[in-house]
């Protein structure tokens, strides 16, 4: 024990101190800040110092939620279910590791301090970029671990020691170490392509950062010659380089390959005066199109859409960009040149109507792309970025699950991480932000090239190093440039089960702790984040970093709606532990844990978690009653019992115990959380003490036989001191506050205690 514990972690109460307390309610607010501190105090969150011989370690990553969040619902729920098993396996002896830590978030920290920057009438640009960075790392130091500080409401043992943060000194070397690497076998290159591009953040995103809201728009019929098309955005049409059908469609099939002279719409002249124009463009066969959608011939602008610069890259054709990097219309699209998309959509789709080109129009109802950050508009844009090479690096990730090397629970996400996989683009990785892990890339000063508007890709002299370079190895005498572009911070955080042990140093950690145990999250970061990391193990330590990936549900609200505070729809879960306390808030969590997809979020399983603590509380006051002054005992050992001796109700109890103590623990081996606390409810609130405590009130009554009374309160205090055990996992503050006031011969506090099975 360590030097000035409480009281609770160091000696037993007599049975006048155990009972002194109980006589009151049960009191959450006061009881579980207090178990808290002592099991801070005690230091049993870290696995080296936990007592006894401990050689199978049991690890666990916390998901790093970003330092801009504060704890929701599913962060919630997420960290109850690592914290019910991390607690099992720490009292089954294993060498438990949880360990937490934040995610720096780059585009969304970044919008966080320039708003505020906004309001103070400045910009990041004023600033400037060393100063700017100043003021984020003063934002992450007031606000940055408040969701951890959150986190230990909830009661949730991580081995805060141990908290990391993505933008640590040691962290940042692993990111620079893994990009270099990465660059050195070949995966990583810079190219111009078309990227989806956020207009309010000025950066590009990768495929997974997108998010998809409903759209009611219009479907517009434009002529192109002999043929009509359907599309939603006229405003790209002056960035067309082909037409596109299906090989196989019929209609069009004898026009592949053919080039036309069409009429279009002009862009020379006043906006007031529309006019036509002759074109000429191709008719390209490709299966990306969709026979079925519009009339079965699609125009392709591979500057401004990314299916159309992968047709594009197949059948060799320019691109032509008119959208620029501000969401407006550039100097290729004429006399049109400046005006924002929708106004340009607006005034081209009058102009069209008025030279006889637009056919129709009618309704449409679609899904469009935005910024998962800001929400902004997304714009298909060519751009010079950062690329890593997916095509090996995917087929490894995918080959750990074929073999079941990796296992998701429930099995059905193991499809939704396949499907990426097998058709995973290469990984959009350079940001043009500036919070976040800088490239190191280093150009020569002397041989720096810009944007290049004719689209040849730039071909500056750089050298990927993590440090910059003493001498320019291609001038000789320039300063070497760091790029300022900085990476995706999903390419940092791929590095978070093996970078927070401390690689890429051969560290002890490292060796004990990898590959960790499990991995539990959500369904909707399989790809940005689980398949990473899977792929990122494989490459720099030869072995996936976790085998099981328990997938929470996600939790709606009552009526099926996404939760969400700004909407006024989310539930606060600090504002639940306040006003029930921590563990009815976790039963409440677990309670609905029932391996659905989605969780409709209800209260009441709350408010019942509640009166459950005080039927705890209550029974452990009757036990601790009817003992008496019982010796000290190992509680959970089960007791030598007279078999002739044992009433009916005394060998229901037993059995009823034994069963739920081998389902317990096989539910929370199989991650069948709600379940096994489901179980574990009935047992207490029927079993122990519908039935056999007022069993026992008779047979302790009976005064003339006073060994079967003693047998009974040993049977009592076992089932008690058992229940206690089981629940501690899912309800840990009532647990150790009641097991404290047990009597016990060699006293230990339960976080530690060897779980028995038998």
């Amino acid at each position: 024990m360590l030097k000035g514990q409480a009281l609770l972690l160091t000696k037993t109460y007599d049975n006048q101190t155990r009972m002194s307390s109980l006589d009151k309610p049960y009191d959450p607010k006061a009881t579980e800040p207090r178990i808290y501190e002592i099991w801070e105090r005690s230091g049993y969150f870290n696995p080296d110092k936990l007592p006894g011989k401990r050689n199978r370690p049991y690890v666990m990553m916390l998901p790093p939620p970003n330092v801009t969040g504060s704890l929701h619902m599913g962060h919630a729920l997420n960290a109850v279910i690592q914290d019910v098993l991390i607690r099992t396996k720490r009292m089954q002896g294993y060498r438990t590791l949880w360990l937490p830590g934040t995610d720096h978030a780059g585009i969304a920290t970044q919008n966080v301090v320039e708003k505020q920057l906004r309001k103070e009438g400045t910009t990041r640009h004023e600033l400037g970029r060393e100063r700017f960075l100043e003021r984020v790392w003063q934002w992450k130091e007031e606000y940055g671990n408040r969701i951890l500080e959150q986190l230990k409401l909830l009661g949730a043992s991580c081995d805060w020691s141990r908290a990391r943060f993505t933008m640590d000194d040691a962290y940042q070397n692993a990111v620079a170490e893994a990009f270099v690497r990465y660059y050195k076998r070949g995966w990583v290159y810079r190219a111009l392509r078309t990227v989806s591009w956020c207009v309010r953040c000025q950066t590009s995103l990768s495929d997974l950062e997108l998010e998809y809201k409903e759209e009611d728009t219009t479907l517009y019929y434009i002529a192109y010659g002999p043929f009509t098309l359907a599309t939603v955005r006229p405003e790209t049409k002056f960035g067309d380089t082909a037409l596109a059908v299906h090989p196989g469609d019929k209609r069009y099939k004898k026009n592949i390959g053919k080039e036309l002279e069409i009429d279009s719409l002009s862009v020379a002249g006043g906006l007031e005066e529309p006019a036509t124009t002759k074109i000429r463009i191709a008719v390209v066969g490709d299966e990306a199109v969709d026979p079925k959608f519009g009339t079965g011939i699609i125009k392709v602008t591979p500057a401004h859409d990314l299916t159309d610069y992968d047709i594009a890259q197949r059948h060799k054709l320019p691109m032509r960009q008119v959208i620029d990097h501000y969401g407006r219309m550039n100097e290729h699209a004429g006399k049109y040149n400046g005006l924002p998309v929708a106004a340009a959509r607006e005034k081209i789709v009058h102009d069209l109507k008025e030279v006889g080109l637009l056919k129709k129009t009618e309704p449409y109802h679609h899904r469009v792309a935005v910024c998962y950050r800001c929400g902004g508009v997304i714009e298909p844009l060519p751009s010079v970025q950062w690329f890593v090479q997916m095509q090996t690096l995917a087929r490894a990730a995918l080959a750990e699950w074929k073999q079941k090397r990796v296992r998701f629970v429930p099995s059905r996400f193991g499809k939704v991480y396949a499907d990426w996989l097998s058709h995973v683009r290469d990984w959009t990785v350079s940001r043009q932000i500036w919070w976040g892990h800088r490239l190191p890339v280093w150009f020569c000063a002397q041989n720096q090239t810009g944007r290049n508007s004719k689209f040849q890709i730039p071909s500056p002299k750089f050298t990927v190093s993590k440090t910059r370079p003493k001498r320019c190895s291609f001038c000789k005498q320039c300063v070497m440039q760091q790029s300022e572009d900085v990476l995706d911070t999903w390419f940092s955080s791929a590095l978070w089960p093996f970078a927070t042990l401390g690689w890429p140093k051969k560290t002890r950690d490292l060796k004990t702790f990898y590959p960790t145990s499990a991995l539990s999250t959500a369904r909707d970061i399989i790809n940005l984040w689980v398949s990473r990391m899977v792929f990122s193990g494989i490459e720099f330590l030869g072995a996936s970093p976790f085998r099981d990936v328990i997938i929470h549900p996600t939790i709606l609200t009552r009526e099926g709606k996404r939760m969400s505070k700004s909407l006024g729809t989310g539930v606060d879960p600090v504002q639940l532990t306040s006003q029930f306390g921590a563990d009815a808030t976790r039963f409440g969590l677990i309670w609905q844990y029932m391996g659905n997809q989605d969780m409709h979020w209800a209260e009441e399983h709350v408010r019942a978690g509640k009166k459950f603590l005080n039927k705890i509380w209550n029974a452990s006051r009757f036990v601790l009653l009817r003992s008496g002054d019982a010796p000290p005992a190992d509680l959970l050992r089960k007791p030598r019992l007279r078999a002739t001796a044992l009433t009916a109700a005394d060998r229901r109890m037993i059995k009823a115990f034994e069963r739920i103590r081998a389902r317990t623990s096989a539910h929370i081996d199989q991650y069948q959380h709600g379940l096994a606390l489901r179980e574990l409810y009935e047992f207490f609130w029927h079993h122990f003490c519908d039935v056999y405590m007022e069993a026992v009130k008779t047979q302790l009554a009976d005064a003339e036989n006073e060994k079967n009374a003693q047998q009974t309160t040993q049977i009592l205090l076992w089932s008690l001191a058992g229940s206690l055990q089981l629940l501690h996992p899912f309800l840990p503050h009532i647990t150790e506050e009641l097991w404290g006031r047990l009597p016990h011969r060699n006293y230990q506090p339960l976080l530690i205690t060897q779980w028995q099975t038998r």
